[in-house]
């Protein structure tokens, strides 16, 4: 069991960037960061799940425990990676429908730090509702890496070329301050 004093929750929505967020979880630990993936439901059909409870010695959540199940650690911050256009505006609103929205909804209230990687196209990242809900979770001090400098949407014919160049490592570096 890795025993790591930082936890920091890797959450995960379903987007073709999900099946890569072992890179991430990579870079964390080498960072010192005790990781611990939770999923969307959905995001659960993109990713490896055994994988990365074997990388990370925790098995990947996607659902609310049960009351007689241990309480998990509690995050020293999150990074919301890949972000999915449906998430970040749920996010924005305060909806709380899935176990990964409603980690997002009390982050910010705790005080623990939330970094939101965005994996969208640029027909998504257009849309108003998006804009608006990008600026209200930085108006409530979440960072989000989205537009120049930091993550840029990508044309959908394009969306291999922006997998392979999904930027993992600004997440942390946001963490760090470094952004």
């Amino acid at each position: 069991m890795i025993t790591n004093s930082r936890v920091l929750y890797v959450l995960v929505c379903a987007s073709g960037a999900a099946g890569e967020v072992g890179r991430l979880v990579a870079l964390a630990q080498a960072d010192g960061w005790t990781v611990q993936v939770v999923a969307t439901p959905s995001a659960l059909a993109f990713i490896d799940s055994d994988a990365l409870a074997e990388q990370t010695g925790r098995p990947v959540r996607s659902h609310y425990r049960l009351p007689s199940e241990p309480r998990p650690p509690r995050p020293d911050a999150v990074i919301l990676a890949p972000a999915t256009y449906n998430t970040v505006n749920k996010f924005a609103l305060g909806i709380a429908d899935t176990y990964v929205l409603g980690l997002l909804a009390e982050a910010p209230g705790l005080g623990i730090p939330v970094v939101v990687l965005p994996y969208v196209n640029r027909a998504l990242a257009a849309r108003l509702p998006f804009r608006r809900s990008v600026g209200q979770l930085r108006a409530e001090g979440v960072t989000v890496l989205f537009g120049p400098g930091q993550w840029e949407p990508h044309d959908t014919a394009d969306g291999a070329a922006a997998l392979a160049a999904f930027p993992w490592s600004l997440a942390l570096r946001a963490l760090k301050g470094d952004e």
